[in-house]
């Protein structure tokens, strides 16, 4: 891995995926706060409705996994959550592009929401149940960020702020993996638990990924297909065409993509370039 220079502590551009996923965020916490302006109860009733409670979404609350990242409920949290996005997001930008970022994070999202899944399953299956706390926020995503950074930059240095120091991004990495290990022993076991299924999803999709991200490879993918449906017709069309001619006396040829064959120069592929 090339080794970088120091990075000051100075926010990217406010662009691309970095922008759509910080107003998505913000506009997902001012909705929630005039909500509670309304009527207070509001607010226990979104967590519980659009937070992840592993035993809810088993019940078909299947809009769970995605909602629960948009829900921030303190403001000092949400700033911070949102600032740790910009920059974090905003950086891996910076080197894969918008649509990897994206995917990057919403693949963090919905793994942290798997690994809460899993330890809740385990938990009842082991007779050792977990105190239900629903899941909110974008903590996931956000150390999903953080871990690829730590993995693919790791010699990254980054101005710790306030303090005139500097850190290699794969320490930042480590230590806040650590803090969220120590929290497997107390209370907070299944935000903790979660948190490092949304460190390993990030990881396994930066591993595995497409290098232009999901939605480059879905669209590449269902192009695809579509054009081997048309590639399938115009076959079976040729097949028709020399069924009818074979009727008529004449004989035409097509090759194996539907496309006529020259009987003078059935090498001749020139017209089809």
């Amino acid at each position: 891995m090339a080794r970088m220079g120091p990075m000051s502590f100075s926010f990217p551009d406010f662009r691309g995926a970095t922008r759509r996923l910080i107003l998505i965020n913000l506009t997902a916490f001012f909705v929630l706060l005039l909500v509670q302006l309304a009527d207070r109860s509001y607010l226990q009733w979104s967590i519980i409705h659009l937070g992840f409670l592993p035993q809810f979404f088993l019940h078909g609350w299947v809009w769970q996994p995605l909602t629960y990242s948009l829900i921030q409920v303190d403001i000092w949290r949400t700033l911070f959550a949102l600032l740790s996005l910009w920059f974090l997001a905003g950086f891996l930008e910076g080197y894969r592009g918008d649509s990897w970022v994206i995917s990057l994070y919403v693949v963090s999202v919905l793994g942290t929401a798997a690994a809460a899944m899993v330890i809740y399953v385990f938990g009842t299956v082991l007779r050792f149940p977990l105190y239900p706390i629903p899941l909110t926020g974008s903590f996931g995503g956000t150390f999903g960020l953080l871990a690829v950074i730590g993995a693919l930059y790791g010699d990254t240095e980054f101005m710790l702020f306030p303090l005139p120091i500097s850190i290699k991004a794969r320490y930042i990495a480590i230590i806040y993996a650590l803090i969220t290990v120590a929290w497997l022993f107390g209370e907070q076991r299944m935000y903790a638990f979660a948190q490092l299924g949304g460190a390993l999803a990030g990881l396994l999709y930066a591993k595995f990924a497409p290098a232009r991200g999901m939605g480059f490879a879905v669209s590449e993918s269902w192009y695809g297909m579509r054009n081997q449906y048309y590639r399938w017709k115009r076959r079976r069309a040729g097949r028709k065409f020399e069924v009818y001619m074979r009727k008529q006396g004449r004989t035409v040829r097509f090759d194996s993509h539907g496309r006529q064959i020259d009987e003078d120069d059935p090498e001749d592929e020139s017209r089809w370039n």
